[in-house]
């Protein structure tokens, strides 16, 4: 498979499961694993991988946006001087 270039080139089951946001990062880590000598299959796994970073599939079989994490979990600890 030659780099999929755009969304609409995407497998339907992908696309009706995917929101346009996660159709886009998954197209863009496709791509760029694919562009870097992965084979097909292990692009793909890549792909999904990145997508389930910021979506989870829900209860209808659509990929969903994960909710926002609190900030407190993303804080940098500091250090109290010298």
């Amino acid at each position: 498979m030659a780099d999929t270039q755009q969304v609409k080139e995407l497998p339907a089951e992908l696309k009706d499961q995917m929101l346009e946001g996660s159709q886009q990062i998954y197209l863009a880590a496709l791509n760029s694993a694919m562009s870097n000598g992965m084979d097909e299959d292990s692009a793909r796994r890549v792909a999904m991988n990145t997508v389930e970073h910021d979506y989870q599939k829900g209860d209808d079989g659509k990929w969903h946006r994960r909710p926002q994490q609190s900030n407190q979990t993303r804080k940098s600890v500091q250090s109290g001087g010298n």
